[in-house]
């Protein structure tokens, strides 16, 4: 049979019970307590010794399975149940006769347990209240002779006196509250207390402060009656801050730990917990600041004192050398700040309470702004929405009717975007959507701690594109306290590398910034990773009060910039670590790839890049150039030459132009193109059809019928043959009638269509040569579209992976790569339609075509 291994002998060296398996994909761990030992084989977490070797070969550890420890322990469940029940009883204490009355008292009836006290011994009423006066908030048991029953150090008389030492008796005690209680970690417990008020009463303080000294905070500093002792608020305050645990589900859970039935109801005392909390939030955060030595006191505390400060960042005076300003040009991107701004709109409020009811303990202290921004926020009222570049849906929801009641829409902040520290006095409340007022003063707050004129800035912003425009102007308006020093081409403006997608070519082409010196491999969206983090706190926060609301996202930010302060160094080290060996991988590239270009054209990229660095007015060397123009060009190219040739008198054979001839026969093509894939994908899935999109389907080929019987007219007067042409086609139905085509399928018939000889005897000339410009503009165009879907099928199927899950969601998902894939298609029916229009106006020689041959593989 086997059995566990024996435990390791003492002059073995010591061994983990759990191993870290080297390869992630196997989803395993080494547990060498679990490792059973072979019949020959040495115990597990032994070492094998070979006479004849130096040294001594451990012996290796076996995989198991994440479950197997799991299945080991469920043939001992008996065993361990029967323990459980076992410290129901009174286990090892079965004599009633207390062990713990000193020698000379007589010994009492054993029947009173401590839950809390390790060797969980029964004792008599009152031993357990002498060995109790050090700790009177232990939960305490009673045996009826049947099974144990919930008590108090209260009901046993244990009575706590404050203001003394231990041993100290109090010549003139003062009895607390009859119904005082302290709110522990494990509940709430009914307390006997006493104050001092004797002699001594000098040195032991007020009631507030003796019950400090105990630390037990009072809820009240007149006559309290409860008191949250300092283990529970810090208890709480760690689980709301790594959690975003609310105050509501943490207090209720003290009201189960106390009872857990319902038939005894505590007294509410919710609302005492949260002005306790709040308050203690707001000390911690004073006293963390220094605040409790500083001669002026807490009255005494600056705008933005009580914020955690990114250690790493350029400061002036505090972590740059003294020359720093003369450093050269090449290590100047050392002294860089780059920040990251933005809103997020699930940080709303509420219409809840008022800043007059409810003020904020140190609203302007930290994080958020002061009364001030409200007031300048109030006073320049409705502007016009941000963005029209972007179409991300953040900006799209800023004024939906989900604001609705709320006084509060979100919060404006800035980060920088290195190291992702929250900026003091760098956020500020939204009234309604993403304004300039709003995001103009909190920018302008935060600046005016790094608006030193040698330091260079960076701002990360997603709609910086327009944003940035006019920025110098509307600052020099802001209120005078608030405006920063910064001179005009201080700022250099970028967006994050995962909006800027969403931006216009011109846009990505500018604000990029994997082009701007100094920034790195920032992605400039460290504020979202910020906005994710307090996703869980927005549930709690929009029902609060403005003060409360303000004091709390405070002290969550200072969290976080404490959690980013603490894992600076691992964090900056796991850097350098990946940063080095890519480093080598780049250097190689960027040699083999500037000795392939050559050194002339490396100095002359060098200098565009250096001229456009210096004045940006200079044309944009990382914008590509355009590869020929599109179709949507060359119509209008073909409008003004149209235009012109009418000023000047030329005849036209019609009313309609050869080029609007030739662009009208295009448009019915790509109507016919598109209902013919739609139905050839409709077959290929097997859909069936309703009676509204039979409906849909007969309007739509009405449409393309009637626009080619207004095309066959234009026909006849350019290109008559195309007549002959179509009317050699057409067969007899088998009623003797005229055949019946549907309108997808029906051919046009353009010029390039026809033969030389056609086109010589019976065609407008020129017709070929229009023709040809836009279907040469028609693969380009259709080609880059091509790219464009799929490069978009691929971002949507990697997203579908990671985050879609459930069946409706995932319908959605296919749906829109379904939709996705239709465009493809289209594009790519275009692209080889437009391309054998051409190789048929160079009499079918393929050569003669630059655009080369789209195959399924390639798409």
């Amino acid at each position: 049979m086997q059995v566990p291994p024996p435990p390791p002998s003492p002059n073995k060296r010591a061994r983990s019970d759990f191993y870290t398996s080297p390869s992630d994909d196997i989803g395993a761990h080494w547990e060498g307590v679990y490792a059973l030992p072979d019949d020959d084989a040495p115990a597990d977490g032994e070492d094998t010794v070979d006479p004849t070797a130096d040294t001594v070969k451990p012996r290796a550890k076996r995989y198991l399975s994440s479950d197997e420890p799991l299945k080991q322990w469920m043939p001992l469940r008996d065993e361990y149940l029967a323990e459980l029940l076992r410290l129901e009883g009174r286990g090892d204490f079965p004599s009633d006769v207390c062990r713990s009355c000193p020698p000379g008292r007589a010994a009492g009836q054993a029947c009173i347990r401590c839950e809390e006290c390790f060797d969980g011994s029964l004792t008599c009423k009152q031993c357990c209240v002498e060995q109790h006066a050090r700790n009177p908030l232990h939960l305490i048991q009673q045996w009826n002779g049947e099974c144990f029953q919930k008590t108090s150090l209260h009901a046993l008389g244990l009575r706590i006196q404050l203001g003394h030492r231990e041993g100290s008796v109090c010549a003139n005690p003062k009895a607390g509250h009859v119904n005082f209680v302290v709110l522990h970690t494990t509940g709430f417990q009914a307390v006997n207390i006493d104050f001092c008020a004797c002699d001594n009463i000098g040195s032991a303080g007020s009631h507030r402060q003796q019950l400090l000294r105990r630390q037990w905070y009072p809820a009240t500093h007149i006559d309290p009656q409860t008191c949250c002792t300092f283990r529970m608020l810090e208890n709480f305050h760690m689980q709301t801050l790594q959690g975003k645990l609310s105050m509501y589900d943490y207090y209720s859970s003290l009201e189960r730990l106390t009872d857990h039935t319902g038939l005894w109801p505590c007294k509410d005392r919710y609302k005492a917990f949260m002005r306790v909390m709040r308050e203690w939030r707001h000390l911690l955060m004073l006293m963390r600041a220094g605040r409790g030595h500083a001669a002026s006191g807490v009255a005494g505390t600056q705008p933005g004192e009580l914020a955690v400060l990114c250690p790493a960042c350029p400061r002036p005076g505090v972590n740059l050398p003294p020359k720093w300003r003369e450093a050269p040009a090449e290590w100047k991107f050392l002294y860089t700040f780059v920040v990251a701004v933005d809103a997020c709109f699930r940080l709303k409020r509420r219409k809840i309470s008022s800043h007059a009811k409810d003020p904020g303990l140190g609203t302007g202290w930290a994080y958020f702004l002061g009364n001030n921004y409200r007031e300048y926020v109030r006073k320049v009222g409705d502007q016009k929405e941000m963005s029209t570049c972007t179409g991300l849906m953040a900006v799209d929801l800023a004024n939906t009717k989900f604001n609705d009641g709320c006084d509060s829409t979100g919060a404006g902040s800035g980060v920088c975007a290195r190291h992702e520290f929250l900026e003091s006095e760098g956020t500020g409340d939204l009234q309604k959507g993403e304004k300039y007022a709003n995001m103009d003063y909190i920018f302008a707050s935060l600046m005016r701690r790094h608006d030193d004129a040698d330091l260079k800035k960076v701002v990360s912003y997603d709609i910086a594109c327009q944003w940035s425009k006019h920025l110098h102007a509307r600052l020099e308006k802001l209120p005078s306290e608030v405006q920063p020093n910064l001179p005009t081409g201080s700022l250099h403006f970028g967006i994050p590398k995962l909006h800027i997608h969403g931006h216009k070519i011109e846009c990505q082409c500018k604000f990029s910034l994997h082009n701007m010196t100094g920034v790195g491999r920032v992605c400039g969206e460290a504020i979202e990773r910020v906005w994710a983090w307090m996703g869980g706190a927005a549930n709690s926060t929009k029902e609060m009060g403005p003060g409360a609301r303000h004091d709390t996202l405070d002290d969550q930010w200072g969290f976080w910039n404490w959690l980013k302060f603490i894992g600076m160094g691992v964090y900056l080290l796991n850097k350098l670590k990946i940063a080095l060996p890519e480093r080598n991988v780049q250097q190689e590239a960027f040699r083999v790839f500037s000795h392939v270009q050559g050194s002339d054209t490396i100095a002359e990229w060098e200098a565009m890049v250096v001229a456009y660095e210096a004045d940006d007015s200079q044309p944009n060397p990382y914008a590509l150039p355009a590869s020929g123009i599109s179709e949507a060009d060359v119509r209008l190219k073909l409008a003004e030459e149209d235009a012109e040739a009418a000023s000047i008198g030329v005849p036209t054979a019609h009313a309609v132009t050869a080029a609007s001839f030739v662009v009208a026969g295009l448009e019915i093509e790509d109507q016919q193109r598109r209902l013919r894939v739609e139905q050839e994908e409709r077959v290929r899935k097997g859909d069936s059809t309703t009676s509204a999109q039979k409906a849909e389907l007969v309007e739509r080929r009405t449409r393309i019928n009637r626009s080619i019987t207004q095309f066959r007219t234009l026909q006849a007067t350019y290109t008559p043959a195309a007549a002959r042409i179509l009317a050699d086609r057409t067969q007899p139905a088998e009623g003797g009638g005229p055949a019946v085509e549907l309108a997808e399928a029906v051919p046009l018939v353009l010029p390039s269509a026809l033969s030389e000889e056609d086109l010589a005897t019976a065609a407008t000339p020129g017709l070929t040569e229009i023709e040809e410009r836009l279907r040469q503009a028609q693969c380009r165009t259709s080609l880059n579209r091509v790219r464009n879907g799929l490069h978009v099928r691929s971002g949507l199927l990697v997203y579908r992976g990671l985050h879609i899950r459930k069946q409706g969601p995932s319908t959605r998902a296919r749906n829109l790569v379904a939709r996705n894939d239709m465009k493809i298609k289209l594009h790519a029916a275009k692209y080889r339609a437009a391309r054998e229009a051409l190789i048929a106006i160079n009499n079918g020689d393929a050569s003669a075509v630059e655009w080369p041959e789209l195959k399924e593989a390639d798409i």
